[in-house]
């Protein structure tokens, strides 16, 4: 399951992209968190994790606030995703890589897990944040 993090990220980035100015000027957080409707200092959280991740640029100080690194359809949804929840895996023998099932080689189930996994990942690294813009 998505997180809020997750699904609050995704509304910054949308948020960040339809507010954008040929200035490229900075956006407040107190802004974003006003048309989102979400709590300043939640998003403080969400948009730290997003500008040590390569996500956004911050500025702090008057003008300063938050933008885009990137043009809205250099975003995958999917790094998006994983940037703020982790590894988007189905079941831990294929999230941890260090994970020891004694089951693995006879396990019936993890072809679909596998498959499933797969599928999941191609979706989200199909979608751009551009597809998400109204």
């Amino acid at each position: 399951m998505i997180s809020t993090k997750g699904r609050y990220a995704l509304r910054v980035l949308i948020d960040l992209a339809e507010h954008e100015t040929e200035n490229e000027d900075y956006i407040p957080l107190k802004d974003i968190a006003e048309r989102q409707e979400i709590s300043k200092k939640y998003l403080e959280i969400i948009v730290k994790d997003m500008v040590a991740g390569g996500l956004l640029t911050g500025m702090s100080g008057k003008g300063g606030g938050y933008k885009l690194c990137r043009r809205p359809e250099e975003y995958s949804i999917g790094e998006i995703l994983e940037l703020m929840e982790g590894p988007l895996n189905s079941v831990a023998c294929l999230a941890d890589g260090g994970f020891e099932c004694s089951r693995r080689k006879s396990c019936h189930t993890l072809p679909m897990w596998t498959e499933f996994d797969n599928m999941v990942h191609d979706f989200f690294y199909q979608k751009k944040l551009s597809d998400l813009l109204g």
